[in-house]
C-alpha cells in the first residue's frame, strides 16, 4: 500500500511539473525609442512569472518558461545601453541577459506583462523596460533590484518639452480671443482636423518603438497657463485621472485585482470629497474606459490624459495608481512630481505627508520623475502611488472600503492644505 502510495505521489509531481512547465517562449525581440528606451518583449506560449534582478553590470530577466529550439542563444542590439543579449536556457525556466554599457539609475528599469490577445494574435508578452542614464528619473540613488511590475503607459520616460513641437496644438482661449482670432482659425481648421483624424489611426506595436511620425501627428491642448496656488479649495478647478482603464488593465495582484478598478473607484470619492468643498472637479475617465481609445499608442494616451486637464484650464492634475514590484515585501505610499514649476514639489509634500502620517505602511516618500503626465501638463501636478498591489498585505487593505476612502480623504486634505 505505501509503495502504491508513493507512486501515486510521484505521478502527480511529475503531472504537476509538467504543467508548472507547459509556457515556451516563441520568440525574443527589442526595440529602442526616441527617448533610447531599450525595450525587450519576451513572447510566451502561456501566462509565466518573471522576475528582474542586477547581477553586476547585467540586468537579468527571468522566465518561468522552456527557452523554444527556434529561439537564437543571442541577439545584436543597437542601443546606448547594450549591444547585444543573451538567452541562456536553465531548463525549467529561461534567463534574458542584457550586459550594459552603462550604470543604471534607481527605478531606470521597469518589467509588466500583457496578456495574450486573441483579436490581435499576440500572445502573452513579458516586457522589459531600460531607461539610459540621461533620459532616467533623476532623483539621487544606486541601482535597486526593485523594478515596478506595471505596464509603461502609466510611466513612460520622455525627452524634453522640445519633442512636441511639431504637434498639433489645440489652444483653450476666452471670448474676446476666440472673437479675435476667428479669421485664422476658419483656414486652419481643415488642416487640424485631417491631422487629427491621422492620430487617431496611429498604433504602436509592443515590440516596436514609438515612432516619430506618432508623436508628430499628437492633437495637443494647451491652457491659458494660468493657474492657482492659494486661497482655499472653493472655485479652484482640479483635474483627477485615475490610472491605466479600459484595454491597460495596470498591474494585477496575486488574485486578478486590477489597479485600474482600485484607482477609479478611489478617484470618485476623492472626486466626491473636493466637490463638497467647492471645488469644480474633472476626471480623464469615469468608467473603465480607455481615455484615447483602443488601440492607442502610448503618446496617445498619455497625451489624452494631459488634455483634459490643459482643456479645462485645471489648477492641478493629480494621477493616482497603485504600485507594484518583484521584491513582494516592499509596500508603502509614494509621491511623484517634475520640477516645472515653482508648486510642483510643494503639492507633492502636502499629499505625501498626509498619506505617511496617517497609514501605518511605509513613507517612500517624495521622488522626482518625468513620467510623461506630471511633466507634459502645464499646471502644478503629481503622481501618487497608493501602495503595493503585489504585496498581499496591502492588496489585501486596497481591496476594502475603509482604506479607499481613509486613502481618498488624505489626498483630499492634501490638496485642500495645498491651497490654503
Amino acid at each position: 500500500m505505501r509503495k502504491i502510495f508513493l507512486l501515486t505521489l510521484l505521478a502527480c509531481c511529475m503531472l504537476l511539473g509538467a504543467v508548472a512547465q507547459a509556457a515556451q517562449i516563441t520568440d525574443v525581440k527589442w526595440g529602442v525609442n526616441k527617448a533610447d528606451v531599450l525595450r525587450i518583449v519576451v513572447d510566451v506560449t502561456d501566462t509565466a512569472g518573471y522576475a528582474v534582478d542586477m547581477e553586476g553590470d547585467t540586468l537579468n530577466l527571468t522566465v518561468n518558461a522552456d527557452k523554444g529550439a527556434q529561439v537564437p542563444h543571442s541577439k545584436a542590439v543597437k542601443s546606448s545601453l547594450a549591444d547585444s543579449l543573451k538567452i541562456v536556457d536553465k531548463g525549467s525556466y529561461t534567463v534574458v541577459r542584457v550586459p550594459l554599457k552603462q550604470r543604471l539609475l534607481e527605478k531606470s528599469y521597469k518589467a509588466f506583462v500583457l496578456k495574450k490577445d486573441s483579436a490581435t494574435g499576440r500572445p502573452f508578452r513579458v516586457v522589459l523596460d531600460v531607461t539610459p542614464r540621461q533620459a532616467s528619473y533623476s532623483g539621487s540613488g544606486a541601482a535597486t533590484t526593485v523594478v515596478s511590475n506595471r505596464p509603461v503607459v502609466s510611466n513612460r520616460p520622455t525627452k524634453n518639452n522640445s519633442s512636441i513641437k511639431k504637434n498639433t496644438v489645440i489652444k483653450t482661449s476666452t471670448a474676446a480671443d476666440k472673437k479675435a482670432d476667428k479669421k485664422k482659425s476658419s483656414s486652419k481648421k481643415k488642416n487640424d482636423n485631417k491631422k487629427n483624424t491621422a492620430a487617431a489611426k496611429t498604433e504602436t506595436t509592443v515590440n516596436k518603438p514609438v515612432n516619430k511620425s506618432d508623436t508628430d501627428k499628437l492633437a495637443v491642448i494647451k491652457g491659458n497657463g494660468r493657474f492657482r496656488t492659494s486661497g482655499g479649495l472653493d472655485g479652484k478647478i482640479i483635474t483627477l485621472d485615475a490610472g491605466h482603464g479600459g484595454s491597460d488593465p495596470g498591474a494585477i495582484g496575486s488574485d486578478g485585482t486590477k489597479e485600474k478598478n482600485i484607482t477609479l473607484a478611489i478617484t470618485k470619492i476623492v472626486k466626491e470629497i473636493l466637490e463638497d468643498k467647492g471645488a469644480k472637479v474633472y476626471m480623464t475617465r469615469t468608467t473603465d474606459v480607455d481615455v484615447f481609445g483602443p488601440n492607442a499608442s502610448d503618446a496617445e494616451e498619455l497625451q489624452a490624459r494631459v488634455n483634459v486637464g490643459e482643456k479645462y484650464n485645471s489648477d492641478m492634475f493629480v494621477s493616482l495608481h497603485i504600485n507594484s514590484s518583484v521584491n513582494k515585501n516592499v509596500g508603502g505610499f509614494s509621491t511623484y512630481y517634475y520640477p516645472k514649476t515653482d508648486n510642483d514639489l510643494r503639492l507633492a509634500k502636502n499629499i505625501q505627508n498626509k498619506l505617511a502620517a496617517n497609514f501605518g505602511v511605509d513613507d517612500l516618500g517624495v521622488r522626482q520623475a518625468n513620467f510623461y503626465v506630471i511633466k507634459r501638463i502645464s499646471m502644478p501636478a503629481v503622481l501618487v502611488e497608493m501602495c503595493f498591489i503585489s504585496n498581499e498585505k496591502e492588496l489585501t487593505l486596497m481591496k476594502g472600503q475603509w482604506f479607499q476612502k481613509k486613502t481618498a480623504r488624505l489626498i483630499a486634505e492634501g490638496i485642500e492644505k495645498y491651497f490654503a
